[in-house]
Order: C-alpha cells, then sequence, then structure tokens
C-alpha cells in the first residue's frame, strides 16, 4: 500500500515542538512502514531537520510552514497556502492520502478524492458536510463520531469510522521513584483549564499543599499554541506563594517519561471550549502509573471510567474548582485508591498500543481501496 501523510502547517514531525497530533502520525507512519508499506510523510520543515531523508523505512519531505497566530482567520488562510504547496507531492499511484489540514480535502475532487483519509482530531464546527466527496472521515473517539454524524446527511453517514488514538511510544521500564506531584502537561490555555488547576490546588490544606507540588508543563505563547502573555501572568499571579512550579514546554520523549513515570496525578481539566476530541496526554500518563483526573467531556468516556482507571470530575457545576478540588484532596488521602486506579490505567499499554491502532488503520485504509475499486 502506498501512504502518504499529510500534516499541518504549523507544527514539524517529528514533535520537536510539540503536538500530540504530530506524535501520534510520526508513530503510525513507522509502524506502516514497519508492516511493509510505502510511506510518505509530508510536514512543516524546520531549521533542525533536513527538507528530504529517509527514516526508520518512512520518507519525511519538509516544506516551509508557518508559527501558529493569534488569529483564526489568519491561520486558516496560512492553512490553505501550506495545503497547496503540498499537492506537488501527490501521485496517481498514492492509495491513501492522510490529512488533517482543514483545506486539503478541498482541493481534490473526483476520484482523487476519494482516496482522502480526514482525521478529525478536534470537535468539529460544521466543515463535515463539505467533506462528504472524501473516502473516509476517521473519527479519533466516539464522541467525535457523534459529533460528524450530527452534521452530515444519512446517505454520507457510511463515510465515518471510529479508531482510538494510540500512546504514541513504546512504555520502557523505568527505575524512578513516585513522587507526591501533581502533573499537567498541555498547552497554557483557558480551554485547558490551567487557571481552575491552580484554583483548585490552592484550597487544598497548606499542610497537604507543603507535601504535593503540583508541575505544570507546556507553552503559553500563542505561537505554540498557548493563552498568551496576559494568561500566562495570570498563572504567575495566582501561584504566587505556592507550592507551583512552571516547567515550560518539554518537548523531549525522555524527560517527559520521567514526568509522568514520577507524578502520581495527572490533572487535565480540559473545558467546553477546549475542542479535544481524545487527548494523548492522559493516555501516555496512564501508561507510566500517573492517575488521570478530568472533566467530564465525552472525549474521555472511551478509555477513563470514573473511580475504575481514573477519576473525572463535574466540570459544568457552578464551583467548578472546589469540584476538583474535592477529587483531588480524595485521591491525596486515599493512597490505597490511588495505587490502584494506578495499576488499572496502565492497561492503555496493550489497549491503545502503536502497533494494534496501526493495524486498525489499515484494515480501514482497505476498506477505502475496496470501495474505490467498485467505482
Amino acid at each position: 500500500m502506498r501512504i502518504i501523510i499529510i500534516q499541518g502547517a504549523f507544527l514539524p514531525v517529528p514533535a520537536i515542538q510539540g503536538g500530540a497530533v504530530e506524535k501520534i502520525w510520526y508513530r503510525m507512519g513507522q509502524e506502516f512502514a514497519s508492516m511493509g508499506h510505502s510511506v510518505i510523510h509530508i510536514g512543516k520543515s524546520h531549521d533542525q531537520l533536513s527538507n528530504e531523508e529517509m527514516s526508520n523505512g518512512v520518507k519525511y519531505i519538509r516544506i516551509p510552514g508557518y508559527d501558529t497566530p493569534s488569529s483564526l482567520v489568519k491561520l486558516k488562510f496560512l492553512d490553505l497556502l501550506y495545503s497547496l504547496r503540498t499537492l506537488p507531492f501527490i501521485t496517481r499511484e498514492t492509495d491513501i492520502l492522510i490529512t488533517n489540514t482543514f483545506w486539503f480535502p478541498f482541493l481534490l475532487r473526483g476520484k482523487s478524492a476519494k482516496r482522502v483519509f480526514v482525521d478529525v482530531q478536534r470537535v468539529p464546527k460544521g466543515q463535515m458536510k463539505f467533506y462528504q466527496h472524501v473516502g473516509r472521515l476517521r473519527a479519533c473517539s466516539p464522541a467525535i463520531a457523534d459529533a460528524i454524524r450530527k452534521e452530515l446527511p444519512v446517505n454520507s453517514q457510511h463515510l465515518i469510522s471510529y479508531i482510538p488514538n494510540p500512546v504514541p511510544f513504546e512504555v520502557k521500564p523505568l527505575q524512578v521513584k513516585r513522587q507526591p506531584v501533581i502533573l499537567f502537561v498541555g498547552r497554557l490555555h483557558p480551554e485547558k483549564g490551567v487557571d481552575i488547576l491552580i484554583q483548585a490546588y490552592a484550597m487544598l490544606r497548606p499542610e497537604i499543599r507543603n507535601v504535593w507540588k503540583l508541575v505544570i508543563t507546556g507553552p503559553h505563547d500563542f505561537k505554540d499554541g498557548g493563552g498568551g502573555e496576559i494568561y500566562f501572568q495570570k498563572l504567575l499571579s495566582s501561584a504566587a506563594g505556592l507550592n507551583i512550579e512552571f516547567t515550560g514546554p518539554v518537548y523531549d520523549e525522555e524527560n517527559l517519561i520521567h514526568q509522568y513515570a514520577e507524578s502520581s496525578i495527572f490533572c487535565y481539566p480540559a473545558q467546553e471550549t477546549s475542542g479535544d476530541a481524545a487527548p494523548v496526554a492522559p493516555r501516555e500518563a496512564m501508561a507510566y502509573g500517573c492517575v488521570p483526573v478530568v472533566s467530564e467531556l465525552p472525549c474521555f468516556n472511551d478509555f477513563i471510567i470514573n473511580e475504575k482507571n481514573g477519576v473525572t470530575y463535574n466540570h459544568r457545576a457552578e464551583n467548578q474548582a472546589e469540584e476538583l478540588f474535592g477529587k483531588l484532596e480524595m485521591l491525596i488521602n486515599n493512597p490505597g485508591q490511588l495505587e490502584n486506579l494506578s495499576e488499572t490505567g496502565k492497561s492503555v499499554i496493550t489497549d491503545y498500543s502503536p502497533t494494534r491502532i496501526a493495524k486498525e488503520f489499515i484494515n480501514d485504509f482497505n476498506e477505502v481501496i475496496c470501495s474505490n475499486q467498485k467505482l
């Protein structure tokens, strides 16, 4: 099978500047190659990366992209320019064209469009009805599949498939001691509820905060998807005098997995406006035994079961921070429950392994190809 992966305009592959979607497809491309398929991966160019190279069986082609702008209109315009640059690399011989860009599905029509495999990694906002000419609309969670379904007429719902996101790395045995740390990893943006997390942490008794540290990892700059300097200064002000550490972004995989392995609780209070479809960071944390505490967004429902392998809290409550505080306090005061959840959560290693998920993708690709041959 000849596969082309077309990554977005704003982050390079591999994910040396972060990006869960970039991390996922970097790993999936290499899994496809190891299974004997031909893979070309197109992504944003970067000074530290060659414009063209072969690595682990995948051919990487890197073309000029952009920093993420603060304006959504400008973002969509830059995405269009970038998508147009990818077209010369598309050949008739390609069987599957995977993309998470907004504009690329619009640029191919007719039989060529039936090869397009749209990777829907955010809550759709009306655009799915314009993608009815493609080969597949892949939802990364049941919640996203439902959201796509609501935007399509009945006669196009066969285009939807659900394949979960993998844990995009091999879990390594580490000789580290777990610490009393509450960890957040993600963009420092109001959508991620970082301010809510700090408020909840501040409600813990001083003697608990003296022992339990809150570590906040991620970028705050607009160009990296953060909430900007004003929001970051607000977070710093709220954290003043508390046992809170801001590490900045951590893109090195080894450093990141050590954070997961050494922390006890992973808190990801994503908000209704986050657009989260199937966040990868909680799965990564669970793989290393770090217990997830997440909001009740439906995007978490397929892999986090409340008080079975993690904890959910009511983010729609009138006092959201107090709700989150109660869950954190419960876990801190019940080390036996925390340990049980830690062990149970590690099942994501097998349930969402890269090899297993890659096979699901290949099966879905084959269905798309077979459908095209019948046209």
